[in-house]
């Protein structure tokens, strides 16, 4: 969903706009709008200019991370770069390490249904954080490798998106207000 989301506590609301260098038109502009209900639960509506395509949002934390427990996040999304159309339906498990190990990392495993070609993927990742302000998230979306190296000031970030293990690269901005 959204990397992060820059400091929830400044604001309800994420709006956040992607481009990508992509053939398939849904996935070369993307803005999306959340809100943010509670701490568990944020839903919005992406918006993919280009293909005429908009789709609901939700993401929802089952289970808070704990010291000795992962995040449990199950939720909605478009299905994944590429896919000219179809919706995601989602479920995480992840764990900051940080505690543990002292090495400031993040890695997730889940699995994803995909509506665009109607099968069950494994997912995954992980979120190393290089400083306060910058991160890199690595992910596998059950077909591809992508990476996001994000930069985060206040309640602004903005991301480097290379796609396809960096086949392609786009740029993504988000705020928080």
């Amino acid at each position: 969903m959204v990397r992060g989301a820059a400091g929830t506590a400044q604001g309800r609301f994420i709006y956040s706009l992607r481009w990508l260098p992509e053939e398939i038109e849904r996935a070369r502009l993307r803005t999306t709008l959340v809100y943010l209900f509670s701490n568990r639960l944020r839903a919005g509506i992406e918006w993919n200019p280009l293909a005429h395509d908009a789709s609901l949002l939700v993401n929802l934390h089952l289970v808070r991370e704990g010291k000795r427990r992962p995040a449990v996040i199950i939720g909605l999304s478009s299905d994944r770069i590429g896919t000219p159309f179809g919706k995601s339906v989602y479920a995480t498990g992840s764990y900051d390490l940080k505690s543990v190990t002292g090495l400031p990392i993040a890695p997730y495993v889940g699995v994803t249904y995909g509506t665009f070609e109607d099968k069950t993927r494994p997912i995954g990742g992980v979120n190393i954080r290089l400083s306060k302000s910058l991160s890199v998230l690595a992910t596998f979306d059950g077909v591809h490798a992508h990476e996001v190296v994000t930069w985060d000031h206040g309640r602004h970030s903005l991301s480097a998106v290379f796609v396809r293990s960096g086949r392609s690269a786009g740029i993504s901005y988000n705020v928080v207000f």
